[in-house]
């Protein structure tokens, strides 16, 4: 199943498809998934700080068997309880029970104080100690990306961030930008179009390019975000479904599928904003009927 590797700009490669624990909580659930992930032929993971369940990622690393060059390890500094750079690194490789991680992030850019080109070289510093093979960062703009290479003296290796067709096109100013400076994408929430946001403009051309393929809908998002040159970080507590994104690895879009599915995402894009817009409008006017209702029951003057 051809998810391959892809070379960063550290040197070290990166499996394309990775095992994500955003969403698994804590607790023995995480332990299974992880186990069961790794047992179907995942070998990258990825977890943070934040997520809660380091401890339970590395116990299922121990448990598995699998030496630890044979998983590549994925984690973010989340500024956890109002912990820094350094000290927040050698917790989570304890947590993780590995003397390194392949990959640390800084997970957002608020969290990079007091500004993103000290935060940067605190990362520099965590490489260059050899706690992590590679560094990068999660959810940069383009001007955050700017303000940061302005200073570094090593590049982010990646820039993971949310990417599915209905927000290409407003994500996609960061993909050029991090292919103009070799920074790979990562792309989280690949399958929101089917799990969050059914009934689109999407699902016409999903439901006829997978068809085509004898394929799920599914299948036809991942190959998509691997068309876009991303690494895709996706999760399932089923086997089966685990199964299906490996599978989509061997799926190869012509050029027309993919215009397709970037046509209909910009339409829903559009869609979505509006929405958006709307539901603001008509906050704004609850609340404004709200503070006129108040006024007048209190006979408080607006003028």
């Amino acid at each position: 199943m051809p998810w391959e590797s892809i070379k960063l700009n550290s040197g070290y490669y990166i499996p394309s498809i990775a095992f994500g624990t955003g969403r698994l909580g804590n607790g023995q659930g995480p332990v299974d998934q992880v186990e069961q992930a790794l047992e179907n032929g995942y070998n990258h993971i990825d977890t943070a700080q934040s997520y809660g369940n380091e401890g339970e990622t590395g116990v299922a690393l121990k448990e598995s068997g699998l030496s630890r060059s044979d998983v590549f390890v994925t984690t973010k500094y989340s500024g956890t309880n109002g912990l820094d750079i350094p000290t927040s690194i050698k917790n989570s490789v304890n947590s993780l029970g590995v003397s390194y991680v392949d990959l640390y992030l800084v997970h957002f850019p608020r969290l990079a104080v007091p500004d993103i080109p000290t935060c940067w070289a605190q990362m520099e510093k965590v490489k260059e100690d050899g706690l992590a093979k590679s560094i990068g960062i999660s959810s940069f703009g383009v001007q955050d990306m700017e303000i940061l290479l302005g200073s570094a003296k090593i590049k982010p290796a990646v820039n993971q961030i949310l990417l599915h067709p209905y927000v290409y096109q407003r994500q996609k100013p960061i993909l050029e930008y991090a292919a103009k400076n070799g920074i790979v994408i990562e792309a989280y929430s690949a399958l929101i179009p089917i799990t969050k946001l059914p009934g689109g403009p999407l699902d016409k051309p999903l439901n006829e390019i997978a068809a085509k393929f004898g394929a799920t809908t599914e299948q036809v998002l991942l190959a998509w975000t691997k068309a876009k040159g991303a690494v895709v970080v996706t999760t399932s507590s089923k086997k089966t479904r685990l199964q299906g994104y490996l599978a989509a690895g061997d799926i190869v879009l012509s050029a027309e599928d993919i215009a397709a599915i970037d046509a209909a995402g910009a339409l829903g894009e559009k869609k979505v904003n509006m929405k958006t817009v709307l539901k603001r409008v008509v906050v704004g006017a609850i609340a404004c009927t709200a503070v006129f209702g108040a006024c007048n029951f209190f006979s408080i003057s607006m003028m």
